[in-house]
């Protein structure tokens, strides 16, 4: 666990999915033709970068540390050092098409060791279906592959409707990195490979069963997408050719630490038979995992038992050698009805990923019948393992350290039903900023002071933008929760300390879109001193910087027409992970955290985000 403090501290990014400020309009068009118009990623100021960064400080480290940093900054600025960076970083703006993108995917993901299932690849939890065999599983998988290939036409013919913010075009590119697309294990730094654009582009998907991959070919030789009743057909063929539940979970390895794996990857790759099945894996459009049912729990638990399952799917005794979690999008729908997905996050953020799934529900909600043609379909290709013994213990290795995970993680799904984001637009205030300031809230309650906490936001508005971070804690939004826990206060003063809070999130969230927020602006900084072989600016090697960059609140709005929920795990072993999805009348949000952490308790922070939600509709209403 200490590896991910470490992490924490030596990048100042996360990786969580993101949000943008406005609703997010489409407009019918060829989603590539705006890519050349638009801007490249400004190099924010120095000077207002160094201020802001003081001032997010400023709630969060004692008086002593901000005046050492705020010596160190001044420094920073007047010694030359910054000036020198800043102009490197600007030189490097004028030179590629982003600044931050390779540097952003290399420190963000490509380096970093941690397993990528529960510590970086979110899930999607989606509403409880109604089928409880395997007929009602085959079906719903069927018509979800039928809706992932309409979808992949849309790509394919770029006919993607480009999306707007605040009437200017958002970068699409992300849409064109999720299918066809892996995550290729190294022994100290990972790739992605995009198997999309080539000569050959895949035709197939993989679908795993009883820890058994198959290669599902999905189109015809006319290169028409096959019905639902074929896909149907095909997938009772690979269940009933897989009915043996005692073959090893090849795919156990994929949840390993980077290293590890990168080793028993090139170990599992020596055999020609081994290489052949996981390229299959690898390049395939997309997985798709037929879990088998899980341990029954109360209503009460199901969602936060489904969330866990998406996450890491549940240990070695259930589905988790039922994945590849390296592959980009795995589609996950088990026998009792739970369904959602997992996604490796280096390729994109979580808009697109949403985006797909509301598309793709819209798809199974349709009702018309497609005659299938009259073609005999030959049977799935079953993909072969040789297991040496080195692999076999590489296998049981990461059985140990995944049910060591699972039992680690601490997941909270909050159905919270008293009202939704429609509250805060009546009383004219931002959903996202309301949300943010409850969870400010519930932290200060529980622990009695403010932390460093992470949102993720879009910058999408520039070519090949990905995410910076909005820093929910500022000095107004700790007026606020102090104000909220002092009974000497009014609640006509305490609604005013929120709507200040509201409006300085507000305007940071505008910032963080605008290109204007200081985290990837010091990464950068950063990155280029490391690569000039210079000595590190002492900013960067100050505790403040250390306690900046530890999220004990690391968070993202994913909002989606559907009725699901996203979720993450902790970005610090003593920190908490929280995906909240704002629907008009009602909030899912998940929560996690390690139960490693004696002080962290997901059921006790669902519960005292409930409280401050409460308690903040009490106040707008008792003050009109």
């Amino acid at each position: 666990m200490l590896a991910v403090c470490v992490r924490a501290a030596l990048r100042p990014g996360v990786v969580k999915p993101c949000h943008l400020v406005r609703p997010v309009t489409q407009m019918q068009e060829m989603s590539t033709s705006h890519q050349e118009g638009l801007p490249k990623l400004p190099v924010p100021p120095l000077k207002q970068t160094c201020e802001r960064y003081l001032a997010a400080l400023e709630p969060i480290v004692s008086k002593e540390e901000l005046d050492h940093t705020r010596e160190l900054v001044n420094e920073f600025l007047k010694g030359g050092v910054g000036e020198r960076l800043q102009k490197g970083l600007e030189r490097r703006a004028r030179k590629t098409e982003n600044w931050l993108s390779d540097w952003w995917m290399q420190s963000a993901y490509l380096d970093c060791r941690m397993p990528v299932a529960v510590y970086t690849s979110p899930g999607v939890v989606l509403p409880r279906m109604h089928f409880h065999d395997r007929q009602g599983q085959m079906r719903f998988a069927a018509k979800l592959i039928a809706g992932v290939l309409e979808f992949k036409k849309m790509i394919d013919t770029e006919t993607l409707p480009v999306e707007y913010l605040s009437k200017k075009p958002l970068c699409m590119n992300q849409y064109y990195q999720i299918l066809s697309s892996c995550r290729i294990p190294g022994p100290k730094r990972d790739t992605v490979a995009n198997y999309a654009s080539g000569n050959a582009p895949p035709t197939h998907i993989t679908v795993v069963h009883n820890f058994q991959f198959f290669v599902l070919d999905v189109y015809n030789s006319d290169g028409t997408p096959l019905t639902v009743d074929q896909i149907y057909m095909q997938l009772e063929k690979i269940w009933n050719s897989s009915l043996q539940t005692n073959k090893e979970p090849i795919g156990i390895l994929t949840s390993q630490h980077r290293n590890t794996w990168g080793k028993a990857y090139n170990n599992l790759i020596k055999d020609k038979t081994n290489k052949e099945s996981v390229r299959a894996i690898q390049k395939s459009i997309f997985t798709v995992c037929l879990d088998a049912p899980m341990p029954r729990v109360s209503d009460g638990q199901y969602q936060s038992r489904v969330a866990a399952q998406m996450l890491h799917g549940g240990g070695s005794r259930w589905n988790s050698g039922n994945r590849w979690f390296d592959k980009t999008l795995q589609f996950i729908v088990g026998e009792d009805g739970t369904c959602g997905l997992v996604y490796e996050h280096a390729p994109a953020e979580g808009p697109p990923i949403v985006f797909l799934i509301d598309y793709v529900v819209k798809c199974m909600q349709r009702t018309e019948v497609v005659r299938s043609p009259m073609v005999p379909l030959s049977m799935p290709q079953k993909l072969r393992f040789n297991i040496t013994p080195e692999i076999k213990r590489d296998i049981e290795k990461a059985k140990q350290n995944m049910n060591m995970m699972v039992h680690d993680l601490d997941v909270k799904v909050l159905m919270f039903s008293h009202f939704g984001k429609k509250l805060a637009k009546q009383h004219k205030l931002s959903p996202d900023a309301f949300m943010q300031m409850a969870l400010q809230l519930a932290y200060f309650r529980m622990y009695s002071e403010c932390c460093s906490t992470y949102e993720s936001s879009s910058l999408r508005m520039f070519k090949l933008g990905r995410t910076d971070g909005i820093r929910t804690t500022t000095v107004d939004s700790s007026n606020f929760v102090r104000a909220m826990q002092d009974p000497a206060k009014q609640k006509s003063e305490k609604l005013s300390l929120l709507q200040q809070a509201v409006q300085t999130h507000k305007d940071n969230t505008y910032n963080a879109v605008h290109g204007q927020a200081i985290d990837r602006h010091l990464l950068g900084l950063k990155m280029l001193s490391i690569e000039d072989l210079t000595s590190m600016p002492e900013i960067f090697m100050d505790t403040s910087y250390a306690v900046a960059h530890h999220y004990n609140l690391s968070t993202s709005q994913v909002g989606s027409k559907t009725d699901c929920v996203m979720c993450f795990g902790p970005m610090v072993p003593d920190g908490y992970g929280v995906c909240y999805n704002p629907m008009d009348d009602h909030f899912n949000i998940a929560i996690t955290a390690f139960n490693s952490c004696e002080e962290t308790n997901a059921a006790k922070f669902s519960q005292a985000v409930e409280d401050a939600l409460l308690d903040m509709k009490a106040l707008l209403e008792d003050s009109q």
